[in-house]
């Protein structure tokens, strides 16, 4: 598991670390491939976001940021976990 020192504070931040970090583990060209995101939430409260990374020739690499432990699990194109990231700071959700 990785610590980060540096607070992510919102989306935007959240979203930029999660990209950096599949580009950098696949060793893509940052912004050359689409992430998409969506909302998770538990009881209609949101709870935290799926990240997809659709990368060359239909491979998708995920990563979920779980509000609740406040942390970034990564998953490979297979589905098989490779990571888990701590996050500093609290990620404030659009209400």
């Amino acid at each position: 598991m990785v610590t980060l020192s540096e607070p992510i504070r919102d989306l935007d931040d959240l979203r930029n670390y999660v990209q950096g970090a599949i580009c950098r583990r696949e060793q893509f060209e940052p912004g050359a491939f689409p992430l998409t995101q969506r909302l998770l939430t538990r009881d209609g409260a949101p709870c935290g976001v799926s990240f997809c990374l659709h990368g060359p020739r239909e491979v998708q690499f995920t990563a979920i940021w779980e509000a609740v432990g406040n942390t970034v699990l990564f998953y490979d194109c297979q589905g098989e976990r490779i990571a888990r990231s701590q996050l500093a700071g609290r990620v404030r959700l659009p209400a």
